[in-house]
């Protein structure tokens, strides 16, 4: 096995490794990440950032549940969790 020399080793691939492999990187170093899961971490892909976005489409369909108190009538309002999962 060949062995590769990093000025900087970065353990994490979430919101703050990745940001920091990238201005390391920028300042010329030479730069490796380690993640043991998907480069972003859990904030990008399955915590805070599509939780929101599930946390939007419920603040849009509790707006079209409760259109009536502002004079507008809507009818037939569905999920498709597909859908949703996929935005």
């Amino acid at each position: 096995m060949s062995e590769t020399q990093f000025d900087l080793a970065v353990i994490g691939g979430g919101p703050g490794g990745y940001v920091a492999a990238i201005r390391a990187a920028q300042l010329g170093m030479k730069t490796c990440v380690i993640e043991r899961e998907h480069l972003g971490g859990i904030c990008l892909n399955w915590g805070c950032i599509p939780t929101k976005a599930l946390l939007r489409t419920s603040e849009i369909y509790h707006l079209i549940e409760t259109a009536e108190e502002f004079g507008l009538s809507v009818t037939g309002a569905q999920f498709d969790i597909g859908k949703i999962v996929e935005r």
